[in-house]
């Protein structure tokens, strides 16, 4: 079954850009990255197919449920992660964790303990006197505390440190060994190239691209960075360029041994030619014409 299956979902507010015919699927069990930068139409999409919003068209099931008719029975098995965790204030993390229990009326107290073990989060401590990573370890804890089948994650290392990052994807993995579906959405490509087995990049509310990482990275262009003197002008397919103190570097996908022979020509000390990591591919998605390297 689809953990999460949208067809042509869209969202306006007025004006302003939503999200624009979403056709998206996302198998039970997939450790799924949903890629964008900020503004792109993330939180839009979470936001709507966890019934915070409703569409202005289309439709989306979740876990086999209709977003617009079954929002309780979606929200019982999904743990959902908002980019920006609120809490009513003056409460301890502890009684905010118990309070998200009794919301899904569950035991989670076992849970709760290791989680927060496992991510050095205080419960003693009143949710006011948090740091923003430390209010983001609550709503961590809060959202995976139940094991749910599915887990959106919005935006979810924002505010925590690189070794509490580290053991956040370790319990995500975990999770989704013993079968839960993973939904994260994040503009750190990193996360997404490490943990996601496939993806979709959203632009201006509409899904330019989704398929497996690893295709998603494939291109025929290269990065080569060149040490020394090397005449480079009148080259084609030279993109992305950079120069240092006595390097260049850029994207190539042109013809390569036209490159070879003005490469021969210089006067090179040192050449390394690498695949272009996802980032690079990323942006290259997200040029004018959205077309693939």
């Amino acid at each position: 079954m689809e953990a999460i299956k949208t067809s042509s979902l869209t969202k306006n507010y007025g004006k302003s850009r939503g999200i624009t015919e979403l056709n998206l699927s996302v198998k039970e069990g997939e450790f799924f990255g949903f890629i964008g930068p900020n503004g792109a139409g993330k939180s839009t999409t979470i936001r709507t197919l966890t019934g915070l919003i409703s569409p202005t068209s289309g439709s989306a099931k979740v876990l086999g449920h209709d977003i617009r008719k079954a929002r309780e029975a979606i929200l019982a098995d999904t743990g959902y992660l908002p980019s920006e965790a609120v809490f009513y204030p003056g409460m301890k993390v502890k009684d905010i964790l118990a309070f998200s229990a009794r919301m899904r009326k569950m035991n989670c107290r076992k849970t709760a303990e290791e989680l927060c073990e496992r991510l050095q989060l205080d419960v003693s401590r009143r949710v006011d006197e948090l740091s923003f990573g430390n209010r983001k370890k609550v709503a961590i804890v809060c959202a995976l505390q139940s094991s749910p089948r599915l887990l959106i994650l919005d935006e979810p290392t924002g505010g925590l440190d690189p070794l509490i990052q580290r053991e956040f994807f370790d319990i995500l993995r975990e999770q989704n060994r013993k079968g839960a579906t993973i939904f994260l959405s994040s503009h750190v490509l990193s996360e997404i190239q490490r943990n996601c087995s496939r993806a979709a990049i959203i632009r201006e509310g509409r899904i330019i691209a989704c398929d497996k990482v690893t295709a998603l990275s494939k291109t025929n262009a290269r990065r080569v960075t060149v040490h020394g003197s090397v005449a480079l002008k009148g080259l084609e397919g030279i993109r992305n360029q950079t120069e240092g103190d006595g390097f260049v570097s850029f994207l190539y996908n042109g013809d390569m041994n036209l490159l070879l022979q003005t490469l021969a020509a210089g006067n090179l000390t040192d050449l390394s030619v690498s695949e272009p990591d996802l980032e690079e591919i990323f942006l290259h998605f997200y040029e004018k014409d959205g077309g693939r390297a």
